[in-house]
């Protein structure tokens, strides 16, 4: 993906950044997961879909049945294909990485 302009220097939309890197299925999705507080971004509970997200930040996102923290790697300007999604974010972890008890 090419480098993000400097109109990115404040962030760029959660809801977009999640369409865009393929952890929501569209806009609107990613604006009902905010909306119902199921995305946290630094342990802060995302309360608008228009809430920046930058490079280095740690988005916490409590899907139907995982939880996956993720950290963006960087930000695009439309929807590419999944291995360019790939390169916006890292997974950091899931609740299917912890031991069962």
């Amino acid at each position: 993906m090419d480098a993000a302009p400097a109109s990115h220097a404040a962030g760029q939309r959660v809801d977009k950044w999640l369409f865009f890197a393929r952890l929501a299925k569209s806009r609107a999705l990613a604006q009902k997961l905010i909306a119902a507080g199921a995305v946290r971004i630094n342990g802060v509970k995302a309360d608008a879909p228009a809430r920046p997200v930058r490079p280095g930040d740690a988005l916490t996102l409590a899907l139907a049945r995982d939880v996956m923290v993720v950290r963006v790697l960087g930000l695009a300007e439309r929807r590419g294909s999944a291995t360019q999604a790939r390169t916006l974010f890292e997974p950091v972890a899931t609740s299917s990485d912890r031991p069962a008890t």
